[in-house]
């Protein structure tokens, strides 16, 4: 063990009693200097012969203001400007005492100019050390953590405290400080030089920098935007300090540096909040939220919570996942003083009579139903149970609303029911159908509404998850196919949409937002690879660390995505939301197919209920053959004999 991971090892009243001793050495020294300077010899008399007892009683008495100014409570490593105020406190006393003790004992021969020199020494004996050690500590933190240098883009105040942070711990070593303020180029902050962002590819080779941090916590996103594409292309990680927003939520701290998240490279800014739509289902209510558990519904329960229902029911199939969102609930109601009565009930949205014993014990207002299967080759390969959770969940859960009087029901749909190639999608679709043809039915108290929306950031399936840890783990990055699009969109905008969209129905609509333009999935990769700081291996580049893959679409997966079945689009109160009028069936036709739906379900008929599906939906094909799991092994059982 080195002297660095010695002293750092030793308890802190040992290194106390180390600071104390040596300031106990460093005074009588100060002191003695003071008078030889004075007196211009190396054994001032007045001092060594006559008042020789000052040596002991002015530092023995000045070690106890030292302490009182709180210099033995500060940690050297972390030692800051407050450091230099408490020696220059600590010193001017310490002359304080050597004053009064002159005057008072009618000490002859002192001249008046030593106190002044001692002043002088003292404070560099006292803070010179400390500061000293300070930076010798750092020092060997950068020999021992092998050199990792970062550049921190930003030399505001939030970038100082993070270089001072990172300084102080043992993550990262920053070198320099990059800001696009050209009254800060060439200038030093924190002891860091401040260079333009232009310098970054010289500076990047010249000090070896792995990893650029933003510090821009107030940035708005099309700003962070702009500025992780100019980096993107430099052999750098880059990572980020949290917003503003979360520092104050208290969601994350000033030195939390973490990946830049990847919804700063969405083609437009985030979905704008109208606070009176948020509340017009909400506030003061009772609320139910189905599929509470999955990355939708726990952010509809978070976001719901906000607006202060009276009472906040989960419904969730997943025992795990209803434990951990009612726990986040519960506490964040707790820390933000929310008198909201939060439920939480296992059930299954198949489950008719739980669920319209839920509406009519909690006298639900409004219901938000997000239970869904929706990972397109899991349900692809699993036909029946997907027709009876995304169909039968929704028309169970809709009835039951009706039976119980609730105000308003929102279906979470999603952009793959318009005209879709798999089994999920045309469930999706089929669902947004039933809510369709009950709201058409005239005296419906019930007000049925469905949103639909591109891929979610984040979520389970998601592809920025999967991408994360397979560069994680040194790729290969594993994309379908090098055309395909999707739309985009972060879990809160999501789940903020949900809620205003909801908040503006008049009965049946299909509302979808203004996503901008589809991204391709292959460009989402090589950005985050490259955001991660590798380079991409391939004919142009052998040398790459981490190589892209194709491997063919899956079962039922298309190429692109559509928001609209037809071009029938009126805009909305939000700016952002537009609504959409598409053809439907009436409800007698719809209980028809819900007839051969559970008679194919009955017969494990995975085909049967295909062919149903492709009779409702618009545009829905399918495969070939059905690649149901079960429905193909039985049939291999029945060949057999």
């Amino acid at each position: 063990m080195n002297l660095g991971d010695k002293l750092t090892g030793l308890p802190r009243r040992t290194k106390q009693l180390i600071m104390m001793g040596s300031d106990m050495l460093l005074l009588p020294i100060a002191l003695w200097a003071a008078f030889a300077l004075r007196l211009g010899t190396f054994t001032p008399a007045v001092l060594l012969d006559r008042h020789w007892w000052l040596l002991i009683a002015v530092p023995a008495l000045t070690l106890p203001l030292l302490g009182k100014v709180g210099l033995y409570r500060a940690v050297v490593r972390y030692m800051s400007h407050q450091a230099v105020v408490a020696v220059v406190k600590g010193i001017s006393l310490s002359v304080l005492v050597l004053v009064i003790l002159v005057v008072l004992l009618r000490l002859e021969g002192v001249p008046r100019t030593t106190y002044f020199l001692y002043w002088m020494l003292g404070l560099l004996a006292i803070g010179g050390t400390r500061f000293t050690a300070r930076a010798w500590f750092q020092a060997w933190l950068k020999e021992v953590r092998g050199h990792e240098t970062v550049a921190i883009y930003g030399a505001g105040s939030a970038g100082v405290q993070l270089a001072s942070s990172l300084l102080a711990g043992r993550g990262f070593v920053p070198r320099v400080f990059v800001d696009d303020n050209p009254s800060l180029h060439g200038s030093l902050v924190n002891g860091l030089p401040v260079h333009a962002p232009g310098q970054l590819p010289q500076l990047v080779r010249r000090y070896a920098i792995s990893q650029v941090l933003l510090a821009l916590p107030s940035a708005s996103r099309a700003r962070r935007r702009a500025i992780v594409g100019e980096l993107q292309q430099l052999p750098v990680q880059i990572k980020t300090m949290p917003t503003l927003a979360d520092i104050v939520a208290g969601h994350a701290k000033l030195d939390d540096v973490r990946e830049v998240d990847i919804d700063d490279l969405l083609g437009r800014e985030s979905v704008e909040v109208d606070p009176r739509l948020l509340d017009h289902c909400i506030k003061g209510l009772n609320v139910l939220v189905t599929g509470a558990g999955g990355s939708i519904g726990s952010e509809l329960c978070r976001q719901i919570l906000r607006r202060r229902p009276t009472v906040l029911v989960l419904i969730e199939q997943s025992e795990f996942a209803l434990y951990r969102i009612e726990g986040e609930l519960r506490a964040a109601a707790k820390l933000d003083h929310l008198e909201v009565n939060v439920v939480a009930l296992l059930g299954s949205v198949t489950d008719e009579p739980r669920l319209e014993a839920v509406m009519r014990a909690f006298a639900i207002h409004t219901v938000y139903h997000a239970a869904a299967y929706k990972h397109v080759p899991i349900v692809e390969g699993n036909v029946i149970e997907g027709v009876h959770n995304n169909i039968f969940g929704t028309w169970f859960a809709a009835r039951a609303a009706v039976a119980c009087g609730v105000t308003s029901f929102v279906l979470v749909s999603t952009d793959k029911a318009v005209r879709p190639t798999n089994v999920m999608g045309a469930t999706k679709r089929f669902a947004e159908l039933v809510l369709q043809a009950l709201a058409a039915e005239p005296g419906r108290v019930t007000t049925f509404s469905m949103v639909r929306f591109g891929n979610v950031l984040g979520s389970s399936g998601s592809v920025v998850p999967l991408f994360r840890e397979q560069i994680h783990n040194g790729g290969p990055v594993t994309v379908t196919h090098p055309d395909i699009t999707r739309y985009f969109m972060t879990i809160p905008e999501a789940a903020a949409l949900v809620i205003q969209a909801g908040s503006m129905a008049e009965g049946g609509d299909v509302f979808v937002l203004d996503m901008g333009e589809p991204i391709r999935i292959l460009d989402l990769a090589r950005k985050m690879i490259q955001l991660s700081g590798f380079d991409i291996r391939d004919d142009n580049n052998p040398d790459g660390e981490i190589a892209i893959e194709f491997t063919d679409l899956r079962p039922g997966e298309k190429l692109f995505e559509e928001l609209l079945l037809g071009d029938n689009v009126t805009g909305t109160a939000h700016p952002m939301i537009m609504r959409a009028e598409e053809e439907c069936f009436t409800l007698a036709e719809i209980e028809v197919m819900l007839a051969e739906l559970r008679a194919a379900g009955q017969a494990l008929d995975s085909e049967g209920a295909r062919v149903v599906l492709r009779n409702a939906v618009r545009g829905y094909q399918g495969a070939d053959v059905s690649s149901d799991l079960l429905w193909s092994r039985l049939r291999q059982s029945l060949g057999r004999h």
